[in-house]
Parts: structure tokens; C-alpha cells; sequence
């Protein structure tokens, strides 16, 4: 497993997760899409915000691998901002390719994307 040097562990002051620290024994957890719905809390709209900026800012428009990449926070960007870059795509592989689609990231969280 990839680990992505210099990406932030968790969200600055929170205890929101953007990585995980080793390879889970019991198998791969598998990237799913979440629903987003609209009643969802504040926090967890910034928190997301705040992982799309972090991914932006490591990986820019450039194909990365999921490597130590939390599955959940993930999971709420995938097939949506965050898509997969190769096909056939292994949702449930460490070295599976993902891409930030710039477009639709930036019409979902605006304030990631401010310099």
C-alpha cells in the first residue's frame, strides 16, 4: 500500500480521518458511492471541502493511486468529484487509479479550489 507522504492525516482541530495508518488484515475496504443528501451536517460538508482541497493541492488533475487513502472519506467523493482512471477499475485495491474531476469538483465545493 501506498502511503501519500505529506497528505494530511485528518482534518486540522477534528478527528475526521483522510488516511489510515496500515493495510486492513481482513481485506480491502471497497470504494462505494455515498449518497450526499441535504440534510447533512455542516461539519461534514466542510470536512469534505477540506479533503477535496488536500487532494487537489497532492494530486492536482494528475491519476493517483488510492494507496493509505481513507475508504470513507473517499467513498463520499467517489463517482462524482473523484472517478476512476482506469479500466476495469478494482474498488477494492490499494493500487486502484483515481482521478479529481476538475469540473464537477469545482461546481460541488467552490472554496476548495481558492487560492
Amino acid at each position: 500500500m501506498l502511503k501519500h507522504r505529506g497528505f494530511p492525516g485528518r482534518m486540522p482541530g477534528t478527528d475526521y480521518q483522510f488516511t489510515i495508518r496500515r493495510a486492513n488484515p481482513k481485506g480491502v475496504t471497497p470504494l462505494t458511492r455515498r449518497e450526499r443528501f441535504r440534510d447533512r451536517k455542516s461539519v461534514d460538508r466542510q470536512v469534505d471541502a477540506t479533503f477535496m482541497k488536500a487532494l487537489w493541492e497532492h494530486f492536482g488533475d494528475q491519476p493517483f493511486e488510492r494507496g493509505n487513502l481513507d475508504a470513507g472519506r473517499l467513498s463520499w467523493l467517489f463517482g462524482r468529484e473523484v472517478i476512476a482512471a482506469e479500466d476495469p477499475f478494482d474498488s477494492a485495491s490499494y493500487e486502484a487509479l483515481l482521478v479529481i474531476d476538475e469540473a464537477a469538483a469545482r461546481a460541488s465545493f467552490p472554496e476548495a479550489f481558492e487560492e
